[in-house]
């Protein structure tokens, strides 16, 4: 699938499930915007290695930062753009097949996807909170640029 393509399908799935998480409708594209970057940057990255952990860091780092610069801009919770834009990243995938490899009694094949499953989970969590921290940081200067602007 191209690039865009790809952009195109985590736009429409980041804005499906902001409607599903009942977003003001303002605030839709901006968040699905915030998802679509996060996965470009992890289809870029997934491609420049072979690691299946750091194209869902880096991605969620995109999303945090995005989300929380949205966050100080229009004034809401930095929550309302970083849980849809975090959506695409989510192992379901490898916990469906966890599952699976559980019930038929696979147990080796199973730890192997959990694990995975796993360690994809943290990394969005620490990419999430990385982001967080280092905007938290920012934020005066921030908020000091857009306000001397306006």
């Amino acid at each position: 699938m191209t690039f865009l393509i790809q952009g195109v399908y985590s736009f429409i799935c980041v804005l499906g499930f902001s409607i599903i998480l009942n977003l003001p409708r303002r605030l839709l594209f901006i968040a699905s915007i915030s998802g679509m970057v996060g996965w470009l940057m992890y289809i870029f990255v997934q491609n420049l290695t072979s690691n299946f952990i750091l194209p869902a860091f880096i991605g969620s780092i995109f999303v945090g930062l995005l989300g929380e610069l949205f966050a100080i801009l229009l004034k809401h919770p930095a929550t309302l753009f970083t849980i849809p834009g975090i959506i695409p990243f989510v192992p379901g995938y490898g916990i469906y097949y966890t599952m699976y490899h559980i019930v038929n009694q696979d147990f080796d094949a199973a730890m192997t996807q959990g694990a995975t499953a796993l360690f994809i989970a943290i990394s969005i969590a620490c990419g999430i909170v990385l982001a967080t921290s280092v905007m938290r940081l920012l934020r005066p200067f921030i908020r000091q640029y857009v306000y001397k602007k306006m």
